[in-house]
């Protein structure tokens, strides 16, 4: 029966139930109570096989999140030849891959010693290559993902992702990264223990979750790459001209303008890019993986060279090349110069092209992907730069600018499209190469530090993860303060 019936089902991924059946004499109630009593000599009638079907979008959005880097593992109460079957055609297993398929006995075995404890080293041998645990309780559920988080083998600390609709599976959903609970068909003790609730019960959202989070961390990205290289070349600017000019050629009105642009148009412009599906072509990010990557500082550092030599041979020899009269020998209070005007101008043309630019953090070639999917981008972009012809056309000394002829603008537009040709520039440099680059906010790497840092290091890690919440409530205070100011 086993053989026969019940294996081959089990491999079609069918749970099986065996009806049967047992007569009692006439008028002689059984104890109900006492079921080994009851559950004996029994007649078998047959047995059934029952299908729950994989839904069609469950495989695609396992494939998706494979090729985002993550692993999917499915731990299941089914007998382990169902679990197999429905694993295979999920996707979450494949032929000829190096996998493991548990169950709960078996794992439990494996992980634990001759005291019945659980030894991290002997866990750290299987859940890599653990795709399927069968026959798992609540109890091996979270013994997992307790192990994973905990688990020191690889380069980073893993972040788990735990789906569950039922009560039993609150520990294990508490215990994870990041919880999802299903919003119709999972307990109110799912929920309360989860982080993200699932309205729709459909894993194709954990999908669309992974590719908004990846697209917001993006966004956050994008914008502090914009703004570190207009506040470097600003500074440099401002504070080198006043030192040797007697006389910043960015005026006061004029450095507002730019933070307006740098600050509420660019944010709105560089934070409302819509989730692409090609956001899940790439690996995740590590916990520890800093804000400002290497390739962003090399963006950052090339893009200001590119400004700061323009802006400073515009200062220097500008009126030379306009032939016009130079604004560094004016009077303090003198009527605004062309000269300056350009410079102003320039500066700006360069911040809205290299603002494209700044749409691509990972070295991209191709920076106009997409662009017009992003109506706001698109409209922010062209109304600053009305507004940028506006301001040195009939600003006059409120502005500080001189209106610009035709040449001048053009001259303008062109250096300020040379972002764009410069930009392609540096992303043919490779990042690797560029080894005086270090990534923003990433102390010294293992392989650099000493055994005394190393273990100080190891002790740190859990007052740090205690900390960690409350760093992102004080976090986000300080953004709401500042938003408030603002």
């Amino acid at each position: 029966m086993v053989k026969k019936v019940i294996e081959p089902m089990a491999c079609d991924g069918l749970r099986t139930i065996c009806i049967a059946y047992r007569d009692f004499p006439a008028g002689k109630e059984p104890e109900w109570d006492n079921e080994n009593d009851i559950v004996i000599d029994l007649t078998c009638i047959a047995v059934v096989g029952i299908e729950d079907p994989v839904r069609p979008e469950v495989p695609e959005a396992i494939r998706k999140c494979q090729r985002a880097g993550i692993t999917v593992r499915m731990v299941t109460g089914d007998n382990i030849n169902t679990a197999r079957a429905i694993a295979a055609k999920c996707g979450i297993i494949q032929p000829g891959e190096d996998f493991l398929c548990l169950e709960g006995k078996e794992f439990n075995r494996r992980i634990r010693n001759e005291k019945g404890e659980i030894e991290q080293e002997r866990l750290d041998k299987i859940w890599p290559k653990l795709r399927v645990l069968a026959r798992s309780s609540p109890t091996d559920k979270h013994t997992l993902v307790k192990g994973i988080i905990d688990s020191t083998i690889g380069e980073q600390r893993q972040v788990v992702a735990v789906t569950g609709d039922g009560t039993n599976d609150g520990p294990a959903l508490k215990k994870a990264d990041v919880g999802f609970a299903m919003g119709i068909a999972g307990t109110d003790v799912a929920k309360e223990a989860s982080d993200i609730i699932l309205t729709d019960d459909n894993f194709s959202s954990i999908v669309k979750a992974v590719m908004w989070g990846r697209n917001v961390y993006d966004s956050i990205s994008k914008f502090l790459q914009f703004q570190l290289t207009v506040n470097v070349v600003a500074v440099i600017v401002a504070f080198t001209g006043a030192c040797i000019t007697q006389d910043s050629p960015l005026k006061a009105v004029q450095m507002l303008w730019v933070n307006l642009i740098m600050d509420t148009f660019a944010s709105l412009a560089l934070a409302t890019e819509p989730p692409t599906e090609s956001l899940l072509l790439r690996k995740p990010y590590g916990r520890n993986k800093p804000l400002i990557s290497r390739t962003m500082m090399k963006n950052i550092l090339g893009h200001a060279v590119y400004q700061l030599t323009i802006i400073f041979t515009l200062l220097f020899v500008g009126e030379v090349f306009f032939d016009i009269d130079s604004g560094r020998n004016a009077p303090l209070h003198s009527p605004s110069s062309e000269h300056y005007t350009i410079i102003f101008n320039t500066f700006v043309m360069m911040q809205l092209f290299n603002e494209i630019n700044a749409r691509k953090i990972h070295g991209e070639h191709n920076v106009f992907d997409g662009i017009f999917s992003n109506p706001i981008f698109c409209t922010i972009v062209l109304g600053t730069f009305g507004i940028q012809i506006v301001i040195v056309q009939f600003g006059g000394k409120p502005f500080s600018c001189s209106p610009l002829n035709a040449e001048q603008w053009l001259w303008c537009l062109f250096v300020g499209f040379g972002e764009l040709v410069w930009g392609q520039v540096i992303a043919s440099i490779p990042t690797s190469q560029l080894k005086c680059l270090k990534e923003a906010g990433h102390g010294p790497g293992k392989d650099e530090m000493t055994d005394e840092e190393m273990a100080e290091d190891e002790e740190e890690i859990d007052h740090a993860e205690r900390e960690l919440r409350r760093g992102q409530i004080l976090w986000f205070r300080g953004l709401n303060r500042i938003q408030t100011q603002v």
